[in-house]
């Protein structure tokens, strides 16, 4: 059977979504009237635990501080995890091929290949509960763990997500927007894609790819046959989707526990260089009517994918205010750095307590924050800014926190920290960031 027309099974009693899109099964899931009221963030409950071998019990599993919970990943998002959880009283155990990896830093390490079954269960074996970091890590293998141990976020998300047009329907059947698009196997199906969307487009891998990657922008015709010549290498499913004139970037992240309970972080809004995230802006500079519509999506796709833990939705925000759903991150995401400090509860100790079914936090903004990633060719300048005092931050009013992931090697282009530039509003914020000399390399 071909891989697109199999039926994929979200939630208990929820959504399939197959070639020809996504669909109700029908009946109420457990937990579909759990909620909570308790302000702005407070939203309703949500339509019962993802499908898999632990059914209900898993949606009514607590797992309490004292606890071990296995990572599959050891990369940043992994140590900012380990680094919360520590705190609240729960021990952490990391399977991860890069021997020292950041996680690994903070965390017992097993150090093998993500495709290993044998490691996998070991990492079984050491834990009471199991989440990924990062979605690219084998989704056979997280299918495995789901049935033969404890994996709150289940494996049918990590396979939606990690497809972009089973990710597309998915956020389709959800209710919102998305780009048009259509699935490219062709140089032919490419240009009749082409004449029918319109140019400019972008031409994407349908797997893998990350901070521009596996990406290729076509602005006219004789863009279409060198971009498909290099795309074809890929040897992957690809997409073409429409060029969507935006104003802005945003994103939302939302937490979901099994038993229901959903809360949203204030959107960030978002600014790319050379396709990798630079800046995550907070508050965003949208109006309410956006806000409002931006948080109501992402808790939309939440419920109907039955997420447990993190799902980041990124979008786009249109010139006519119109929101696009660009791509779903199902775990911590980069955009959500800012809560850190600048949140009453983080994202990352939020998805501690989503995967471990405790009452999720509260996500209000204590204070404007723009978060800037520090990549390779930042490091030395920012530890030279480290060693003195900083006037400008004085006289703006400005409080820089800084976040290293202890990654062995500065290359160029490589995620390797970032800062949170606590501010009395964003426009303070970005002004020391645009004095600085850290990103002028």
């Amino acid at each position: 059977m071909n891989e697109e027309n199999k039926l994929e099974r979200l939630f208990d009693g929820g959504l399939v979504c197959g070639a020809d899109g996504c669909g109700p099964i029908g009946g109420e899931a457990e937990g579909a009237k759990d909620g909570v009221t308790d302000g702005a963030n407070a939203l309703p409950g949500a339509a019962g635990a993802l499908a898999g071998a632990s059914g209900a019990d898993r949606a009514r599993r607590v797992i309490p501080p004292g606890a071990t919970i296995g990572v599959l990943g050891g990369g940043q998002l992994g140590r900012m995890l380990a680094h919360a959880g520590s705190r609240m009283g729960y021990r952490f155990v990391t399977l991860d091929p890069t021997p020292d990896s950041p996680c690994g830093q903070t965390a017992e390490q097993i150090v093998a290949g993500y495709a290993d079954r044998e490691a996998a269960r070991e990492l079984a074996r050491r834990s009471d509960v199991i989440t990924y970091e990062f979605e690219n890590v084998d989704a056979g293998v997280a299918a495995m763990l789901e049935a033969e141990s404890y994996v709150p976020q289940g494996s049918a998300l990590l396979h939606t997500t990690q497809h972009r047009l089973r990710e597309k329907r998915a956020v389709e059947a959800a209710g919102a927007r998305v780009a048009p698009y259509a699935a490219i196997a062709s140089l032919a199906e490419l240009k009749a894609a082409a004449a029918r969307l319109g140019l400019p487009a972008v031409l994407k891998t349908a797997t893998g790819g990350y901070d521009g990657k596996g990406q290729w922008v076509l602005r006219g015709e004789a863009d279409l046959e060198p971009a498909w010549l290099e795309a074809e290498r890929a040897g992957t499913e690809l997409v073409l989707e429409k060029f969507i004139d935006f104003a802005m970037e945003i994103s939302v992240i939302a937490a979901r526990r099994p038993s229901g309970e959903v809360r949203t972080f204030p959107p960030a809004e978002n600014v790319h260089v050379n396709n990798i995230l630079h800046l995550s802006i907070v508050p965003a500079r949208i109006g309410e009517d956006v806000r409002r519509e931006a948080e109501r999506l992402a808790v939309s796709i939440a419920e109907t994918l039955g997420v447990v833990g993190l799902i980041a939705v990124e979008m786009f925000v249109a010139k006519d205010g119109a929101i696009y759903v660009n791509e779903l991150a199902p775990r911590p995401h980069n955009s959500g750095h800012y809560t850190i400090e600048a949140c009453r509860t983080s994202q990352f100790e939020q998805h501690i307590r989503a995967i471990c079914d405790l009452p999720l936090g509260d996500t209000a903004l204590l204070t404007p924050v723009v978060m800037a990633n520090i990549l390779g060719e930042h490091v030395a300048p920012l530890l030279e800014w480290m060693r003195e005092r900083d006037p400008a931050a004085e006289r703006l009013g400005v409080e820089p926190k800084v976040h290293l992931y202890g990654k062995a090697d500065a290359k160029p282009k490589r995620k390797m920290g970032h800062v949170n530039v606590l501010a009395p509003d964003v426009g303070a914020a970005l002004e020391w960031i645009s004095q600085s000399k850290i990103w002028r390399v």
